[in-house]
């Protein structure tokens, strides 16, 4: 029997893809970040067996809209934009794609890193433009100085080891975490406030909950030391903006890199876009060709499994505390 998959977003990977054929499965990929009423509109129509979300909301109304969805799977690991109570309440399992793209995102947490600490963004904006920026240019190194990390899961771990080299010594701060690794730079930090008077770089892994909006606001960022660097890979829901654009406009702290925003993508006119001492992609973290190609596959052979009533690994399943899975 032919089913049917729909992207919030453009097509997977050309062996995931390849896979889907195989089973006959019918692809239908969608423009990413599609106002909702449009994308609801699509899912009614199409009424697909799963669904995997790449781009955008995936909304109560989107998960109603097709009396036939099966499975949700998230082309990655984030799914605060994925209603899992509705998802639960339809008896339809969320999938993600635990520690598929943790390499690609801790080396872009790591690149944003040194970017922010020698101003390569700006210096090559302003050769661009013209500009000789080598008497007045100053950067900062990276070894020797303290790691704070705000959650230690896949990205987190691969992070604490790339530093290594450069004899950077790590704190850690995650409640949920069991057991911390047994290395020589790397130590266990209870007090949150003290990670971050004590941290020369401060790099976010922890996933966005109820209680974790605005993790960083105004009073966070006045504990922080003058010449710290924030780098968000995970969640722009972590950061209040508007605190961070004060923090970088009045020097408070030296600079940020940031692949993750709220909203997402920002609009034109932020205030971040004047702030130089800071470092922005576009939530391109997890976008190599390595990552993009473990990642669709995943998804895909989650719901490929869900289909065929095979169980689900439940350390992938977000929702399993609402449904049985």
């Amino acid at each position: 029997m032919s089913r049917t998959l729909l992207l919030t977003g453009p097509a997977l990977a050309d062996e995931a893809m390849r896979l889907a054929a195989e089973h006959g499965v019918r692809v239908i990929p969608t423009t990413p970040y599609l106002p909702a009423d449009e994308l609801q509109a699509i899912i009614r129509s199409e009424q697909p067996d799963a669904i995997i979300v790449r781009q955008g909301q995936l909304t109560r109304g989107m998960i109603e809209a097709s009396a036939k969805l099966k499975v949700i799977a998230k082309h990655g690991v984030g799914f605060n934009t994925i209603d899992i109570q509705a998802a639960a309440e339809h008896g339809v399992p969320v999938c993600i794609a635990t520690g598929a793209n943790a390499q690609s995102v801790a080396e872009h947490a790591f690149a944003l890193m040194f970017s922010v600490a020698r101003q390569t963004a700006l210096l090559d904006a302003r050769m661009r433009d013209g500009h000789w920026d080598k008497s007045e240019a100053n950067g900062i190194e990276l070894a020797g100085k303290t790691l704070g990390l705000v959650g230690l899961g896949a990205i987190g771990s691969i992070l604490m080891e790339l530093v290594a080299p450069l004899r950077m010594q790590v704190k850690v701060y995650d409640p949920y975490l069991k057991q911390l690794p047994e290395r020589a730079h790397v130590q266990r930090e209870e007090d949150f406030d003290r990670l971050l008077a004590e941290s020369d770089i401060i790099s976010l892994h922890c996933p966005l909950t109820e209680t974790n909006h605005n993790l960083l606001g105004a009073a966070q960022f006045a504990r922080m030391r003058p010449g710290c660097i924030l780098i968000n890979t995970a969640r722009g829901e972590l950061i209040d903006t508007g605190a961070l654009v004060q923090a970088l406009s009045e020097r408070k702290i030296a600079g940020a890199g940031l692949d993750t925003f709220n909203p997402e993508p920002p609009p034109t006119d932020s205030p971040l876009w004047g702030l130089p001492t800071l470092v922005a992609t576009p939530h391109v973290g997890a976008n190599t060709s390595e990552a993009r190609d473990r990642v669709g596959l995943i998804a895909l052979g989650q719901v490929l499994d869900a289909w065929a009533g095979k169980a689900l690994d439940p350390r992938c399943v977000v929702n399993r505390h609402l449904i049985d899975c």
